[in-house]
């Protein structure tokens, strides 16, 4: 059965909004990128965040002890309307016990791959580019 997934949005004045899950936790929203990420920022951080998940999970799967794992992104958008993302690039910072570059690399593509469902979500013809730092590797 398929599953729905419902969110409510508030304007709170400006290009300001709060919202998430009926009656969950609420996210605030800010299209300036003034007091808050924007949506553009938001989907950098979904994206992010949905992939670094299943590699958490996978990791572990891989007997990995992970002890770091932090994401730089950036998303370069068209110049033109609707100026979406034609490419993102994903710098993973990663550290554990029994983690090497063959590992991690593995279960990013994994990730971006198969099981990520926001990154499923983006345009197919979205460029996605992941660079692998393995924390404490001399090489």
């Amino acid at each position: 059965m398929a599953e729905t997934k419902a969110i409510e949005l508030t304007w709170d004045g400006d290009l300001r909004f709060h919202g998430g899950a009926p009656g969950g936790p609420a996210t605030v929203i800010d299209a300036d990128n003034a007091t808050a990420p924007g949506p553009m920022l938001q989907l950098l951080l979904a994206a992010a965040s949905c992939s670094a998940s299943d590699v958490v999970l996978i990791l572990g799967k891989m007997r990995v002890e992970l002890t770091h794992l932090r994401i730089a992104a950036r998303g370069v958008r068209r110049e033109t309307e609707p100026r979406r993302y034609e490419s993102l690039t994903l710098v993973w910072h990663l550290a554990g016990a029994g983690l090497d570059r063959a590992k991690a690399e593995r279960a990013i593509a994994l990730s971006v791959e198969k099981y990520c469902s926001v990154m499923a979500s983006l345009a197919p013809d979205i460029r996605v580019t992941n660079e692998v730092v393995i924390e404490g590797d001399p090489g």
